[in-house]
């Protein structure tokens, strides 16, 4: 069955046994997040041997560019629930006709973002607490991200496409090709391997974004040319405002939910600049460190997504709950193992990275009081992709609010700054916060209203 999902399965996911169903759906979902996890940590081990400036100045950039991912992710949680629902309603020409505005609309939104994000950068990078210096000297990488921003939104939306038909594994082929890409380039164009010029941390940016360009470009290939469930025609690009206006519909609070999210992790890399840059870095080091463990567990969540959405679709609400819970609990147990790992030994995953003390033990503290959480983060991401998938996009969002902005951030500034705890106040902030979510989220799953939400 491994080889099965690999190779990719033109099932129908409504009729299919549902322990089967998971599994051909979730192996390449998790393959496809642990190959974007391995880049983020081969990306931040590169960067890491110029200094803990270079490695500060890419975590205060991740934070800026969560924006994008934000509005990236939205936009892929409403064409999820939308193609899912209509795959599911066996209606591929009307799956086709939301994919095509869907790429339209991310076309307009990220070329707002990229032309401001590209020509002030060093102003921003100043604002998130850098000095001018520090700026001034890096901001061709930060330059480079933000403004290259419709190849990741691109290569979010997409790769959704793909999922919410039941095609993951062209999703999961195509990010293994962008960031295998990635980390060959990362090295030649840091460091000036053979023929390449030896470009600093901009380097970084440039690979990332030649990988992942290329990879947006093999995506619209297999949109228009490939011969899965979804597929584009020129008149699918044709805008029109109706179509647009029910897919910000749908979006608007899909994107709000995860801007809300990610804006107070900007919130928490400015309080943590506070404390200097080796902080910053062993921060910046153990994030990068969760969202590799967390990842693989997003190929899982997205499954539930697929499956809730199509289920919904084909009018079988009750089966699309069973898959919510079979999946939460995969999730609980393969990141409930994880956190044993991490909490155990976070010195020796901080210190594959970098072997300045400063860093290993801001680093390693932060590790460890986070992963405590670990398997509740699990069970959250489940719930939360099932409301998206179902096309209920306003639950979460409330959530987030809920815990990021009422709990985690005056938590964090209390614990941090008033009791004087420092950079481990955030930590304990971000896991009480993220627990409460779960907890939040379980509870309104089992209400049921997600069930009646019509797209």
């Amino acid at each position: 069955m491994i080889g099965e999902s690999i190779r990719g399965t033109d099932y129908d996911y409504t009729q299919i046994r549902l322990s089967k169903a998971i599994l051909l759906l979730s192996i390449p979902m998790i393959l496809e997040m642990v190959m974007e996890s391995v880049f983020a940590i081969a990306d931040i081990w590169f960067v890491s041997h110029l200094g803990d400036e270079a490695i500060a100045t890419v975590g205060v950039t991740e934070s800026l560019n969560t924006v994008v991912y934000a509005i990236g992710f939205g936009l892929s949680i409403a064409i999820t629930a939308m193609v899912s629902r209509r795959i599911g309603a066996h209606q591929p020409e009307r799956a086709a006709r939301a994919a095509g505005q869907a790429i339209m609309l991310t076309l307009i939104i990220s070329t707002a973002i990229a032309i401001p994000g590209a020509i002030y950068a060093d102003r921003i990078l100043m604002m998130m607490g850098l000095s001018e210096e520090m700026a001034k000297a890096n901001a061709g990488y930060t330059s480079i991200m933000l403004g290259s921003n419709v190849i990741v939104m691109l290569l979010f939306v997409n790769n959704a496409i793909f999922r919410s038909a039941g095609n993951a594994a062209i999703s999961m082929k195509v990010l293994w090709f962008a960031n295998i890409l990635n980390i060959i380039l990362d090295p030649c164009l840091i460091f000036g391997l053979g023929p390449f010029p030896e470009l600093g941390i901009k380097g970084a940016a440039i690979a990332t974004s030649i990988g992942r360009g290329l990879a947006v470009v093999w995506q619209l290939i297999l949109l228009f040319n490939g011969r899965g469930r979804v597929k584009l025609k020129l008149k699918h690009l044709k805008p029109s405002t109706s179509r647009m206006i029910k897919l910000l519909n749908l979006s608007w609070s899909a994107i709000l939910q995860n801007i809300i999210a990610t804006a107070s992790w900007i919130v928490l890399m400015r309080l943590m600049a506070n404390y200097g840059s080796e902080v910053l870095a062993g921060y910046t080091i153990a994030i990068r460190i969760i969202m590799f463990c967390l990842l693989p567990s997003w190929g899982v969540s997205n499954a539930a997504s697929t499956l809730t959405g199509q289920n919904m679709g084909a009018h079988r609400p009750d089966r699309a709950e069973r898959a919510v819970w079979v999946t939460g609990k995969v999730n609980v147990v393969l990141l409930g193992l994880i956190s044993l790992v991490l909490i155990l030994w976070p010195e020796t995953f901080i210190g594959i990275f970098t072997s300045q003390e400063g860093i290993i033990l801001s680093g390693a503290e932060g590790l460890r009081i986070i992963s405590f959480g670990m398997a509740a983060y699990g069970l959250g991401m489940v719930m939360h992709q099932s409301f998206n998938g179902a096309g209920d996009t306003r639950t979460p969002m409330w959530l987030n609010l809920v815990s990021f902005w009422i709990i985690e951030i005056p938590l964090a500034w209390i614990l941090a700054v008033t009791l004087n705890m420092e950079e481990a106040g955030v930590f304990y902030a971000i896991l009480i916060a993220e627990s409460t979510l779960t907890i939040l989220g379980v509870w309104f799953f089992k209400r049921g209203r997600w069930k009646s939400r019509l797209i």
